[in-house]
């Protein structure tokens, strides 16, 4: 299995592009999780994006994930940029879907200072409620959803562990839906 990061990219009226398809979307998303395809994310507070985390055998099979999905076909997506993971920590559980915006967490993305340790420090911190899930992709950069809307608690968990550089981290909100 490949675990792949889609950063997706919105069109500039993603609102009224995206609500004729709204429901057809968001069905599409629950059955690719119930069938193991789909491991979760959602979209920016602001709209401008989202970023989705998929379970494939091939990687042939991300462009069908994306561009089949009614966001893709009725143009409220125009973009996306896949990455794939060179180590992920999964979530524990399967968290209920969300759509009123009230799920608010924390992307955390950068550099790992310590790799060996980091992938320890990560399975830790979902242990302890703060990490949903992520991992590292093959350039040694982190990608992890963090259980706090709060950017500055997310950052100081990373660096807490001491196998992160705090200033090269960056973080951003997210609507954990699915």
């Amino acid at each position: 299995m490949i675990v792949f990061h889609v950063a997706i990219t919105a069109a500039d009226n993603y609102l009224t592009r995206r609500e004729p398809h709204r429901r057809a979307h968001l069905e599409r998303l629950q059955g690719l999780r119930a069938a193991g395809i789909l491991i979760g994310g959602g979209p920016a507070p602001d709209g401008t994006s989202a970023d989705l985390v998929y379970r494939l055998q091939q990687p042939g099979q991300l462009k069908h994930a994306i561009e089949e999905d009614p966001y893709w076909t009725g143009g409220a997506w125009v973009g996306y940029t896949p990455r794939s993971f060179a180590q992920f920590v999964e979530p524990w559980e399967q968290v209920p879907v969300v759509l009123d915006g009230s799920r608010r967490i924390t992307i955390v993305e950068g550099p790992v200072a310590d790799h060996a340790m980091a992938q320890f420090a990560l399975i830790e911190m979902r242990g302890a409620g703060r990490l949903a899930f992520g991992g590292f992709f093959e350039d040694g950069q982190t990608f992890a959803l963090m259980n706090t809307p709060d950017a500055a608690q997310a950052l100081a968990w990373f660096g807490e562990t001491g196998f992160w550089t705090p200033g090269a981290l960056a973080a951003r909100p997210l609507l954990h839906v699915i």
